[in-house]
C-alpha cells in the first residue's frame, strides 16, 4: 500500500475511534486511570493513534540492513498490535500481520539458534492460535527442534538479557500450540542457566550481559540498563501467559517477577519514567519510553494476575502510563524519547523512535485497559 495512501487510511481510523469510543473529551496526556470508560477509552484512542502511526511509518520496500519483517525490531511492534487487535477486533490490525506472516513464508530469522531470530515465532503462533492452520507453525517448529537437538547452556545459548524476551516467549507459545511439553522444558532450562549467570541476587536486577559484570556508572553505582530488565520482565509475563497452572517451575517466575517488580518500582523517577541507567539516572537524564513501557506492561500484568499487590503497584503504573502519553506525538500518535538499538544505557532524543518502542507502547497499553476489570473482579 502506497504511503498516501496508508496515511489517509490513518486518519480515517482514528476518526472512526474518536467517534465510536465519543464518552469523554481526549484531553492529550490526561489518562489517570481512575476507572470508568473515560480512562479507559483514552487509553485505547492512545494506543490506536500510536499503532495507526506506526502502520503507516512501516517502509513499503527494504530501504536499511534491519527493514525485515523477520527480525526482533519489527517482531516486538507486531506483539503490540496484535494485543491491540484483541482488544478491538479490528481486522485492520489482524490484516496487516496475516500479510507479514505470508511474506516471511512463516519463517524464524535466519541466525539459526539466535534468541532474536526466534522472536517472530511469537506471531506466528498467535496468529496459529486463531486460524489452527499447521502451517502457521511448521517452520518455527523444525527450527526449534533442531536447536533443542544441538542443546547448549542456557548461558551460552541466551547469553544477554534481552534474549529472554525473544525466545522463550516463543517456546511456551509453541508448546501450547503443539500440546508437547519438551518445548517448555527446554525453555525452562535454559532460562534459569541464563538467570543463573546474568541475576545479580542482591540489586534483583540483570546484566546486560558479561561485560557488566565489574562496570560502573559514573556515581559509582554497578550498570543496570532499563530496557534490558524491561526485556526480562516482560519476557516473564509473557511466559507465564502460556505456561500451564501446574507446571513444576512455575512459582519460580511469579516469584521473581515480583522480586524485580519491586526493586524496579523503588527506581521510578518523579516525572513517572525510568532512565535508561537505573542506578544512575543522572547519567542518562531524558525520561526512556521503551524501557518503561515494558515495566508499566510486566506491572499492570502482575497487579491484573493477582501477583502484585494493587495498593502498592497501581500507584507506579498510573505514574508510568502518564508519563508514557506525554511521549506521544498529539497530533501524529508518534512515540518518542525511545533509545536506539542498542546494547548499554545511551543518550536519546525527544524525536528517537523505533518498532519496538511503540510494540512496547501497545502491550503496556493492553494491560492497562484491564486494570478496572481486574479490581471488579477480585472485588466479586
Amino acid at each position: 500500500m502506497a504511503r498516501k495512501q496508508r496515511v489517509k487510511r490513518r486518519a480515517g481510523c482514528i476518526s472512526a475511534v474518536v467517534l465510536l469510543l465519543g464518552l469523554c473529551p481526549l484531553a492529550h496526556g490526561g489518562s489517570d486511570l481512575g476507572g470508568g470508560a473515560c480512562a479507559k477509552d483514552q487509553v485505547l484512542a492512545e494506543m490506536t493513534k500510536a499503532c495507526d502511526w506506526q502502520l503507516a511509518e512501516l517502509p513499503d520496500e527494504k530501504v536499511r540492513a534491519n527493514d525485515t519483517n523477520d527480525n526482533w525490531i519489527r517482531a516486538v511492534f507486531f506483539d503490540g498490535d496484535l494485543s491491540l487487535y484483541r482488544l478491538t477486533q479490528n481486522r485492520q490490525y489482524l490484516d496487516p500481520m496475516l500479510k507479514v506472516a505470508e511474506q516471511n513464508h512463516w519463517q524464524p530469522e535466519s541466525r539459526f539458534r539466535h534468541a532474536d531470530a526466534l522472536a517472530v515465532g511469537q506471531l506466528y503462533c498467535e496468529l496459529y492460535f486463531l486460524y489452527k492452520d499447521p502451517r502457521m507453525i511448521a517452520p518455527l517448529r523444525e527450527r526449534i527442534d533442531k536447536i533443542i537437538a544441538q542443546p547448549m547452556p542456557g548461558r551460552e545459548d541466551w547469553w544477554w538479557c534481552d534474549a529472554l524476551f525473544m525466545a522463550p516467549p516463543t517456546l511456551a507459545r509453541l508448546s501450547a500450540a503443539t500440546g508437547d511439553q519438551k518445548y517448555l522444558d527446554f525453555m525452562d532450562k535454559q532460562w534459569w542457566d541464563a538467570t543463573d549467570f546474568l541475576y545479580d541476587k542482591s540489586e534483583h536486577l540483570y546484566y546486560r550481559d558479561k561485560k557488566f559484570f565489574d562496570m560502573k556508572e559514573a556515581n559509582g553505582k554497578k550498570v543496570f540498563w532499563s530496557r534490558g530488565n524491561g526485556w526480562v520482565m516482560a519476557g516473564i509475563v509473557r511466559v507465564l501467559q502460556y505456561m500451564p497452572k501446574d507446571y513444576p517451575s512455575r512459582q519460580r517466575y511469579v516469584n521473581l517477577l515480583s522480586e524485580m517488580a519491586g526493586r524496579v518500582a523503588a527506581l521510578q523517577q518523579p516525572d513517572g519514567f525510568w532512565r535508561a541507567s537505573l542506578l544512575d539516572p543522572d547519567a542518562y537524564p531524558g525520561g526512556e519510553t521503551s524501557g518503561t513501557s515494558l515495566f508499566c506492561y510486566a506491572m499492570s500484568w502482575g497487579i491484573n494476575q493477582g501477583i502484585l499487590p494493587r495498593d502498592t503497584y497501581l500507584p507506579v503504573v498510573r505514574r508510568a502510563w502518564k508519563a508514557l502519553t506525554t511521549a506521544e506525538d498529539a497530533s501524529t500518535g508518534k512515540i518518542g524519547w525511545v533509545q536506539p538499538v542498542g546494547a548499554a544505557p545511551a543518550e536519546l532524543k525527544k524525536d528517537d523512535t523505533a518498532e519496538y518502542g511503540v510494540g512496547a507502547f501497545l502491550l503496556a497499553g493492553s494491560e492497562v485497559l484491564r486494570l478496572d476489570d481486574a479490581s471488579a473482579a477480585q472485588a466479586q
